[in-house]
């Protein structure tokens, strides 16, 4: 049986078309994009998320609104800076009644109990009033040294023994009027919620990014880890000096020189040390410390910030936390880890992190 003359004609014409459409098709489809940065503002800083592998401009659309979310949601909860917040209504609270919270605030603030509980109060969130004072809070007074009246005042509001908690009932109350911050651990805190919600998600490698703060999800290619810069302030300017390897671990940085103002020659940090009422006035000028969740990483960098260098190496010993300390000595600087950095990171660069100055 022989094709007839229009059959073929058919055949050609349908043929033609067919490959006309997967031509118009293919150049339609947008081409993946590889290893991409998603990145905005939150929280009165930057937020970023490095993923490796190849994604579609979909799926990254996707999973931008799914971190810009969360962000949100946190933000929605844990904010001093928004009236709304549902941490700024507990504030607002009269002392003595309690609030049911939300489950992720509730947790926030159990952790910041335990941690102000082993640190002795080195880090305790009831410092709010006293961070305001000295202008490194919302309420943005003048940058100057506070009456010390005034200070003496707050200081009385400041105490974690004035918040209680009621973990099975999901409440919390204040015993005093101290006003409740969580900059210090809230952001942190935020990192962990966005590396769980991209496990949900079905990814397992990432770079979590707010402020400084991160989580390193898994690698950033096989057999890789994710290496992160520690800064050393040098001649005004932040350096990175050290670099460590991370694998599924968060790091934490407090740092003097970032936020301070001067006057009359003298600084004053941003750390305000919640036992005295004042900033810090030690040689420390940098801790950066290593945990599984960046939560309590955030939180121990605040703490460690306080205690000076002595006491934090003593306190990270008993607790098992990866700690990098950075002192000014005269001229130059000078860093501590504690046993646990030293297994992490491994003999060679332990030795390469302390010979530096």
């Amino acid at each position: 049986m022989h094709t007839s003359f229009l059959q073929r004609l058919h055949f050609s014409v349908f043929l033609s078309l067919a490959v006309l459409l997967a031509t118009v098709l293919a150049g339609c489809s947008k081409p993946e994009q590889a290893n991409p940065r998603l990145e905005g503002k939150i929280y009165g800083t930057f937020w970023q998320v490095t993923l490796p592998g190849s994604f579609t401009e979909t799926r990254i659309s996707e999973l931008n609104d799914g971190i810009v979310e969360v962000l949100q949601q946190i933000d929605a909860s844990m904010s001093t800076y928004r009236d709304d917040s549902e941490l700024m209504l507990f504030n607002r609270m009269p002392a003595g009644e309690w609030m049911s919270l939300s489950r992720p605030l509730l947790d926030v603030l159990l952790l910041s109990q335990s941690i102000s509980e082993i640190s002795d109060g080195s880090f305790d969130v009831t410092v709010g009033r006293l961070v305001n004072l000295w202008s490194f809070g919302p309420e943005q007074r003048p940058l100057a040294v506070p009456d010390e009246a005034e200070l003496q005042e707050r200081l009385a509001q400041v105490g974690y023994h004035h918040l209680e908690l009621d973990a099975e009932g999901g409440r919390a109350r204040r015993h005093s009027d101290c006003f409740v911050d969580l900059s210090a651990v809230a952001k942190g805190f935020a990192v962990d919620e966005v590396g769980r919600w991209l496990n949900r998600q079905g990814l397992d490698h990432f770079l979590v990014n707010i402020g400084g703060e991160l989580l390193a999800g898994g690698e950033r290619e096989p057999g890789q880890p994710w290496r992160i810069g520690v800064e050393v302030p040098h001649e005004g300017l932040p350096t990175a000096h050290h670099v460590l390897p991370l694998r599924d671990m968060s790091v934490a940085t407090s740092g003097d020189y970032r936020n301070f103002f001067e006057e009359n020659g003298q600084r004053f940090s941003h750390t305000i040390d919640p036992t005295t009422g004042w900033p810090i006035r030690h040689n420390l000028a940098s801790v950066t410390v290593l945990t599984p969740d960046n939560a309590s990483a955030d939180a121990w960098a605040t703490a460690f910030m306080v205690m000076g260098a002595e006491r934090s190496l003593e306190v990270a010993e008993e607790q098992g936390i990866k700690l990098l300390l950075i002192t000014r000595e005269n001229e130059g600087w000078r860093s501590y880890i504690s046993e646990t950095m030293r297994e992490y990171v491994g003999p060679e660069m332990a030795e390469e992190i302390l010979a530096q100055h």
